[in-house]
């Protein structure tokens, strides 16, 4: 018969605690990855490279932002991403700019993840404008690649954006 001890639930308990840590670790492996890929992106968006940039994202990808007009109206716009990569890198070098990531919310589904980031774009060492991005990622033979990506954009309450 069996009898309950406690230095019996020692050997199970240290496996099951040693692959919950395994769990969390492979979660955050992919967090890395996805991450990465956004970081990526931002690299080749400050350098003005076109290529680095197109490597970042799916072929179809989807730009949009969400923001508030002059008349107060909010609106929706979706962008095309060979005109934002035009526009991009026909700045000027005597024009700085920066989207700086004020961090990063990401969630994983299988070949399916979301990143959350809050952010401040500043030009010329001069705030703008603030928001936050939502990226949509796609898994494809192992390699994370931005399939959708929508932004709002507001120039004041950035001290309330969301983490």
């Amino acid at each position: 018969t069996y009898v309950f001890k406690p230095t019996n639930m020692k050997l199970p308990l240290f496996f099951i605690f040693g692959f919950m840590n395994l769990l969390a670790l492979a979660q955050t492996e992919e967090d890395l990855q996805v991450k990465q890929n956004i970081i990526e992106f931002f690299d080749a968006f400050h350098a003005q490279d076109s290529i680095a940039l197109k490597k970042t994202v799916y072929p179809s990808i989807l730009l949009q932002t969400i923001g508030v007009d002059k008349e107060g109206k909010s609106f929706l716009k979706t962008e095309n991403f060979d005109d934002l990569v035009k526009s991009i890198t026909s700045i000027p070098d005597s024009t700085k700019f920066e989207e700086r990531i004020m961090g990063y919310s990401i969630q994983i589904d299988g070949n399916m993840a979301n990143a959350w980031t809050p952010y401040e774009f500043w030009i010329n060492n001069e705030f703008h404008h603030c928001g936050v991005n939502s990226f949509q990622l796609f898994r494809e033979e192992n390699t994370w690649k931005i399939i959708y990506l929508i932004d709002t954009r507001r120039k004041n309450d950035c001290s309330v954006l969301p983490e």
